[in-house]
């Protein structure tokens, strides 16, 4: 007599739907997203040290430089973007897709849109912050890019979590200023993308000069063996913030444009992913 096959318990029924849906969801995060060249997160282990400034002029510098650019304000708690963008006009929909706005040849995606009043704190626990990502990236029409810079929240907890295991990237910058806690923190994010198995691209080096030292993006560089993609200068250039900095201070624009172009050298030495058979959730255990 041929005995029948054992029926999972509820909590393993459980487990495997769970399986499925996150399966399912990120299958329609990289088809959504299969149009971006480039993916980069910048990302630091402690707020403060200017992580949405550098994003938001880093793309802006490849925007100038002729690349087609998207804008990822991840930050679901304390999202900036848009107030450096200088963007108050919210997306546009189109057949159920978010159309992001285009500012200075860069298209932005924000929470901040949907925000009535910007001074209110958005208070979430984890799961509707993770839902709130997940619903970014699946709803967002980016079109062609050629760079997506994804601008991350600071932290190893759930929202930094969330972005690195389910938007598909292809590597880090992570910033820190010459001070020693900033550099530890860095070493703590850095051990995190380490653990996550996605490639940190370089750290730069912000507000180095004067008042708070320079060195320490240095210094990370080698204690950790990455790449030191830069440092900018802690100018009164920013104090300016109607516009990105790059684009109304030489200086600035020269710091970034080095900084630019020594990640697109190590981008170009990386080697090309190759294509892998899509899984079976049903098969999973």
């Amino acid at each position: 007599m041929t005995t029948p096959p054992r029926q999972p318990t509820p909590q393993e029924q459980a487990r495997l739907e769970a399986v499925k849906r996150a399966w399912q969801q990120k299958r329609a995060i990289t088809q959504n997203l299969s149009k971006i060249r480039t993916k980069i997160a910048v990302y630091s282990g402690k707020g403060g040290v200017g992580k949405t400034t550098v994003a938001v002029n880093l793309a802006a510098t490849l925007a100038q430089q002729g690349h087609k650019v998207g804008l990822l304000d991840a930050d679901i708690d304390c999202p900036n973007v848009t107030k450096l963008m200088g963007l108050t006009e919210p997306p546009e929909q189109d057949n159920g897709k978010l159309i992001p706005p285009d500012r200075f040849g860069v298209k932005v995606m924000s929470m901040a849109f949907f925000q009535q009043n910007e001074e209110e704190a958005i208070i979430w626990r984890g799961p509707m912050i993770h839902n709130a990502i997940n619903q970014f990236l699946q709803a967002t029409d980016w079109g062609d890019l050629d760079y997506l810079i994804a601008d991350l929240p600071p932290g190893t907890s759930d929202a930094p979590l969330t972005i690195m295991q389910t938007l598909p990237l292809d590597g880090f910058v992570v910033v820190t200023t010459p001070q020693s806690l900033a550099i530890l923190d860095a070493k703590r994010s850095i051990n995190m993308v380490r653990k996550l198995n996605i490639k940190v691209l370089g750290v730069v080096e912000n507000f180095s000069g004067d008042v708070f030292g320079k060195g320490g993006g240095e210094t990370l560089a080698k204690d950790l063996d990455v790449p030191l993609l830069g440092s900018f200068s802690m100018l009164s250039d920013y104090r300016d913030t109607s516009k990105p900095t790059v684009l109304s201070s030489g200086k600035v624009r020269k710091e970034y444009e080095r900084v630019v172009q020594n990640l697109k050298e190590i981008l170009e030495k990386l080697p090309k992913p190759t294509p892998q058979p899509t899984p079976n959730p049903a098969s999973t255990p």
